[in-house]
């Protein structure tokens, strides 16, 4: 069997892994348009503030793919994929051959049109190892940054340039910073702390205008008149599923690529997993982009073992996000910010004062949610509760204390939960 993976990011490596489980002998191709083997995307922040080095970046053992026996080739760009006759084109002209392909490509920032930025140098992205390289390499001639947009991206972006001391300013459309993820008091407190630590939050305003003189940048003018000046400009407004390559493939393609419960799509023998892929919601099985990193690798697993011709189902992605700014950490998971809040109990404990947050949000006696800032050493066990759907009335009064844990929960949930191979004491 001929296995092709375009991509090469944890939903690659989750995919490689279910292959080989299944089938020892098949050749495994991955096509990769970087030129860096797999690499932790959440440590391109401390790459860009020099926290860690280029060899820190790597996330698998140097001989996993020669012990896995994969054909990696880097810098390799698909361009095109004929599901008739089972080929990839490249941009370099080259074709590939597939008996099982896996799409495992990610996501493509998102840049909107933006007067004055056609022809502006410094306008950066940063979602990949080399954008961070990048801004590195130019360090020294930055001053004042414009961050546009105040999620995940936008924050690590402005935690990698806050390290090598430049003057930030993040610029956020909605009324806080997280809003995908979080609620508006998380938002409040980690915008606190990146404002006692001298980054200026500017909510509910965006960005019409980058000024400058030819393709220098001399600042930001926004939507509400204010001008803010600065000499680079960072854009993370957010990603979109890198699926254009797909265009007369036959592939279903919403607003990722649609997937069935094996990660497979609407063309027999293509699969997709991890941020290109729609599939189903853990709660409410609607299918939706899911840019969750355990979530890609698990999707990748389920894919490699079904392209290996066994089966393995995909019970839906619980959305969890986790992201630590200035030793303030923070993880949301599940139904956090329920559009009927009506339908749910929602309680919440706060300690602004020492960076600390704690939302529980319960449908039916089931933990469906939580927000978590400050205090997150005990997440996965808030992660098995969901996942398992336990019923929490024993121990409900318990879960918005900061020291909620193993202890607080009745010895038959433990041993259901977390001990599968030994009853616990």
């Amino acid at each position: 069997m001929n296995y092709v993976i375009i991509g090469n990011s944890v939903a690659a490596v989750g995919a490689i892994r279910g292959i080989r489980s299944i089938d020892p002998d098949g050749t495994i191709t991955v096509l990769s348009r970087e030129r860096h083997i797999a690499y932790g995307r959440p440590l391109i922040s401390y790459l860009l503030g020099g926290l860690i080095t280029e060899k820190r970046m790597a996330y698998l053992p140097e001989d996993f793919y020669e012990k896995n026996r994969v054909n990696l080739l880097l810098g390799a760009e698909a361009t095109g994929v004929d599901s008739a006759k089972h080929q990839i084109r490249l941009a370099s002209g080259e074709t590939i051959a597939y008996d099982r392909l896996l799409v495992a490509t990610g996501g493509d920032p998102f840049i909107p049109p933006i007067e004055g930025m056609a022809d502006k140098e410094r306008i950066f992205t940063f979602t990949t190892w080399d954008d961070a390289a990048t801004m590195k390499g130019i360090a020294d001639d930055i001053e004042k940054v414009v961050v546009i947009g105040g999620g995940l991206i936008g924050l690590k972006a402005a935690e990698g340039l806050h390290l090598l001391g430049k003057q930030i300013t993040i610029v956020e459309l909605a009324d806080r910073i997280l809003s995908a993820a979080f609620d508006r008091p998380a938002g409040k407190i980690v915008a606190k702390k990146m404002k006692a630590n001298g980054i200026d939050v500017i909510t509910e305003d965006t960005v019409v205008r980058i000024e400058g003189d030819g393709a220098e940048i001399t600042g930001v003018t926004l939507k509400s008149g204010d001008f803010i000046p600065c000499d680079t400009v960072i854009v993370a407004i957010g990603v979109r599923p890198a699926a254009g390559f797909l265009k007369g493939s036959g592939v279903e393609v919403n607003r990722g690529i649609v997937v069935d419960d094996r990660m497979e799509t609407s063309v027999s023998g293509i699969f997709a997993a991890g941020d290109v892929a729609e599939a189903k919601d853990f709660f409410s099985g609607v299918k939706n982009p899911m840019p969750i990193w355990p979530d890609a690798y698990i999707q990748g697993d389920v894919a490699g073992v079904a392209m290996a011709g066994s089966a393995k189902g995909y019970a839906g992605g619980l959305a969890m996000n986790s992201l630590e700014l200035f030793k303030v950490p923070t993880i949301s998971m599940g139904v956090t910010n329920p559009l009927d809040p009506s339908e749910y109990e929602i309680l919440t404990y706060q300690d602004s004062a020492n960076y600390q947050y704690r939302k529980i949000v319960i449908q039916n006696d089931r933990l469906a949610g939580a927000v978590l800032v400050g205090a997150v050493d005990r997440a996965g066990i808030f992660a098995g509760l969901i996942r398992e759907k336990v019923a929490i009335t024993p121990f409900k009064e318990n879960l918005l204390a900061p020291d909620f844990g193993f202890v607080h929960l009745p010895k038959e949930i433990r041993n259901a939960l977390f001990a599968p191979y030994g009853k616990v004491a």
